[in-house]
């Protein structure tokens, strides 16, 4: 620049302010505008407090997750995504100390109840896990598992289950002749789709994804973001994630998560372009998390 010193110059360009860029939504829904408050809700949270032992991480949480929409959650570690959305299936009663007070209602009961089937709520309220999660069996005995422990049916029908949730996984293909080998003998990417396999073979209203591509490659990560768009039609997603990115690709809805409390909420096309919340913008835009 002319008339300044080179550490004139490097001053006032380390006193300028850079705005990182927003990201940019997937092109299909750029345009989309709904009606929330019209759209059938999946799952209503009312005033979510959660517990592990006395020590509080959830904070009056409040959302309506929408049927067949992606709810992604995102936020940085620690701030309570992946207790959230394990309140869904109460997964978390398979632990000691770990409770959770307020209300989540799923089919007009609330799931919090003691009265509540809690088998039978992890097979309307499937969980896909951040590490590919195999069970030590064959192929077709994983998908095979859920339905054997929820339904009776011949040879013949499990067979035809088991062919048809491969198949709605993307992943039919690649192992119609490896049925009878170890699953965990897959690629990473390949047992993260027998895992929704195993999901949704048993005919689910809810998957719940946490970061389910943290551990596989790109290849295997743009497989299931092009799974999850096609099973949006048939199921309600609840999808937590780090990558900024995958939420602007994949979801309809965004919520962002800070030390157990939900900040904010509202479309994805919103969120990653006009949040309301300064909080949301520094974190989306990379300037802390």
């Amino acid at each position: 620049m002319v008339g300044t010193t080179v550490d004139e110059q490097t001053e006032m360009h380390s006193q300028a302010t850079v705005v990182p860029p927003r990201l940019e939504v997937a092109e299909d829904r750029r345009g989309a505008v709904e009606d929330f408050d019209q759209l059938p809700s999946e799952i209503s949270v009312r005033d979510l407090d959660f517990f592990y032992g006395k020590e509080q991480a959830l904070f009056g949480n409040s959302i309506e997750i929408k049927k067949n929409r992606v709810t992604a959650v995102i936020g940085p570690s620690g701030c309570g995504k992946s207790t959230h959305i394990r309140a869904y299936n109460r997964i978390f009663n398979l632990y000691r100390d770990q409770k959770a007070k307020g209300e989540i209602l799923f089919d007009g009961a609330n799931i919090l109840s003691s009265q509540i089937d809690l088998l039978d709520l992890r097979r309307r309220i499937g969980m896909i896990f951040q590490k590919p999660s195999p069970f030590p069996m064959t192929v077709f005995d994983n998908v095979a598992y859920g339905l054997r422990q929820h339904y009776r049916m011949s040879r013949s029908d499990l067979s035809n289950r088991v062919e048809d949730a491969l198949k709605r996984s993307a992943i039919w293909d690649e192992v119609e002749h490896k049925l009878n080998e170890p699953g965990n003998a897959l690629s990473g990417g390949q047992q993260q789709r027998l895992c929704i396999a195993r999901a949704i073979a048993a005919e689910p209203d809810v998957l719940l994804m946490d970061e389910p591509c943290s551990a596989i490659d790109p290849v295997g990560t743009a497989k299931i973001e092009e799974l999850i768009l096609a099973l949006k039609n048939k199921y309600t997603i609840v999808l937590v994630t780090h990558n900024m990115q995958q939420a602007a690709r994949v979801s309809d809805y965004t919520a962002f998560f800070f030390q157990g409390r939900i900040v904010e909420f509202g479309p994805t096309t919103k969120i990653f372009s006009n949040p309301a919340e300064k909080q949301t913008e520094e974190y989306i835009t990379g300037r802390f998390g």
